[in-house]
């Protein structure tokens, strides 16, 4: 059995007692990293260590560590009340301005998960405040993404169009941004309708009585100059901005306004401002970034720090470097050459085609996306250069596959969203990350062969 095959087989027996023992998947990973590398590959421990991502595992510390502050302080809530008044109270819009937001900040030429990595801490927050899908929230924040992800200007779209011409291929930048936008597009649509997103005008109705309620109490208040404690702490369902928490009064009968800017919001709403102007302006790295600026509000606020820290997402860490450990193995070894070109090797054009997409697909799920791109497109290039299958198709299709599964927990967009989710499941969330990141893999690498590629065969 070939070294190759065998560190495949490795990676599925870590999946099957990762889900069947609920032993920490990441730990599991960096012990067969270690194995396979040591015993199977003759890797020595640097080659091993080459793998580990450590500018994805900044990137995990320092968001959810600026956003545990932020959190902890109530500067997320107060933009979740911000969003509601800027929606006037429409739930149901949320998700797209959020879909629309990080794919307008991708279009610009942000990097995907720098982002994701801003959005996707008060998107899941205000998912928590209205008990809405993290699943939904969390996916149309990165299909969002990935949307406005190759636009002419972007950071994909100019790597998969430096690539296309460096190999002397004919390219569309315009057909290669729109293939990206409408897929990500339509899955944003199929997933809003399956996971709730129609029944979120329920939720606006809520908004409406809790505020109609709050409004009541606080005249109430008002008149009688009563300093107790008013209004509808016992509607669960309404958000705490509108009438969620006990209302308070102070001693001269005005509202005690739990939203208002005080001076660690004011610094932490600046901070966040700060993080955007830093990684789209002067493309410095989000999680160095978001992490120095957790430490200069800790100095001002250790209070808030202290309580910060513990919700770190210490455990997806673990799991995400620890697989993308094993991956960069594998990627040593040639493990993932081997797969693909092997498959390039066929003869059969639009069989190697599909195959080559849904490679692509699975190894992006779990390493860079980018990265897979710059391999796959040269991969490609000889059964193009035969002239059966048409390239801009193609090269769309390849990008396409290997960018809208990073929903996956295991890709840095996925477990941004994992880590930035606020009072879940972690371990359910995971689960349920991965499951519909295995649907994507399996139905979308087709779909957009189908439609991309197999018009243009011969």
């Amino acid at each position: 059995m070939s070294a190759e095959l065998i560190s495949i087989l490795v990676l599925v027996v870590v999946f099957v007692i990762a889900t069947t023992r609920s032993v920490n998947m990441g730990a599991l990973a960096f012990a067969a990293a270690f194995g396979v590398g040591e015993l199977v590959a003759d890797l020595d421990t640097d080659k091993i260590f080459a793998g580990f991502p450590g500018d994805l595992f900044v990137v995990l510390v320092g968001v959810t560590y600026l956003f545990a502050i932020a959190r902890a302080n109530g500067t997320t809530d107060w933009l979740v009340h911000a969003s509601i008044r800027l929606v006037r109270g429409r739930v149901v819009l949320i998700p797209w301005v959020m879909f629309v937001l990080t794919g307008a900040l991708t279009a610009i030429g942000a990097v995907s998960p720098a982002a994701v990595a801003i959005v996707a801490p008060i998107a899941l927050s205000f998912a928590a405040r209205y008990s809405i899908s993290p699943l939904l929230m969390g996916a149309m924040v990165v299909h969002g993404a990935q949307a406005g992800g190759f636009s002419p200007i972007s950071i994909y779209g100019s790597i998969v169009n430096g690539i296309v011409e460096r190999e002397g291929l004919p390219g569309n930048e315009i057909a290669l941004f729109l293939a990206s936008l409408v897929v990500n597009l339509v899955i944003a649509c199929v997933v809003f309708v399956l996971f709730g997103g129609l029944k979120l005008s329920r939720a606006e109705e809520r908004v409406k009585t809790a505020t109609t309620k709050t409004t009541e109490a606080v005249k109430t208040t008002r008149t009688t100059g009563s300093t107790g404690v008013t209004g509808t702490t016992g509607a669960p369902d309404a958000p705490e901005d509108e009438g969620g928490e006990a209302n308070r009064t102070d001693e001269g009968g005005e509202a005690d306004d739990a939203f208002r800017l005080d001076p660690a919001r004011i610094a932490t709403l600046a901070a966040l401002v700060a993080l955007v102007v830093a990684v789209l302006a002067f493309d410095l790295d989000a999680g160095l970034t978001s992490i120095t600026l957790a430490v200069l509000l800790s100095t001002c606020w250790p209070q808030d720090s202290r309580i910060a820290v513990g919700q770190i997402a210490w455990p997806t860490v673990l799991l995400i470097c620890g697989v993308l450990t094993y991956v960069g193995v594998l990627d040593e070894m040639g493990t993932i050459d081997w797969a693909g070109e092997g498959v390039s090797d066929l003869g059969v054009p639009l069989l190697s085609a599909v195959l080559l997409c849904y490679i692509g697909a699975l190894v992006s799920a779990f390493a860079s996306s980018v990265g897979i791109m710059g391999a796959l497109i040269p991969l490609a290039v000889p059964f193009l250069a035969q002239g059966e299958i048409g390239t801009v198709g193609m090269v769309a299709a390849l990008a396409v596959s290997a960018t809208v599964v990073d929903v996956s927990p295991f890709s840095t967009n996925g477990a941004l969203v994992l880590a930035a989710a606020p009072d879940v499941d972690r371990e359910r969330f995971f689960r349920q990350l991965m499951m519909y990141g295995g649907v994507v893999v399996a139905v979308v690498p087709a779909v957009v062969w189908l439609v991309l590629v197999v018009p243009d065969w011969g």
